[in-house]
């Protein structure tokens, strides 16, 4: 869905959006192949388990395994701090397909895309078009929103991962 107010995905983003249209000469989800579970299908077992975040403020959060940092990407079996420029995210246009790409390849079927404190991160189109043909389930939220349904999806067992952004 569209915040027709601010132009930005709140909660599950629909395919069907107009507002996410874009030019598929330039299509991130071209190798959907290497994605487990691209096809729609069944989500395959999870064997890793996804970090939960244990903490949370502004500027500064911590997640099972890692040391504290500002930003996290997290998936089954780890996390790492996120490095904006690895893939060109800025605050606008916003999450780059990179970014969410990585969670796919690391078994993520469920992705939770936080916007951060303030909402000033956006969600770049092609990221959240790159999620759809993958078949992912998508979350995008207010950062302490998106982070009280990552635990909770991670502690029900499922395969989530998610880009996490603890300040505006």
């Amino acid at each position: 869905m569209t915040d027709t107010g601010t132009g930005r995905a709140s909660d599950t983003a629909p395919a069907s959006d107009p507002a996410f249209a874009y030019d598929r000469a330039s299509d991130p989800a071209s190798d959907l192949a290497a994605f487990p579970g691209a096809s729609g299908g069944a989500e395959p077992p999870c064997t890793e388990r996804s970090p939960r975040i244990s903490r949370l403020e502004w500027g500064l959060m911590e997640a099972e395994g890692l040391s504290a940092g500002k930003d996290f990407v997290l998936y089954p079996g780890g996390g790492h701090p996120w490095d904006w420029a690895v893939h060109g995210t800025r605050h606008c246009p916003g999450v780059q397909p990179g970014d969410a790409r990585e969670l796919l390849e690391r078994g993520a079927r469920v992705v939770v895309l936080s916007l951060g404190m303030d909402e000033r991160l956006a969600v770049a189109p092609p990221t959240l078009e790159l999620l759809r043909q993958a078949g992912a389930e998508v979350h995008v939220k207010e950062t302490r929103a998106a982070v009280a349904l990552y635990n909770t999806l991670a502690a029900a067992g499922r395969p989530v991962g998610g880009l996490f952004h603890s300040t505006c």
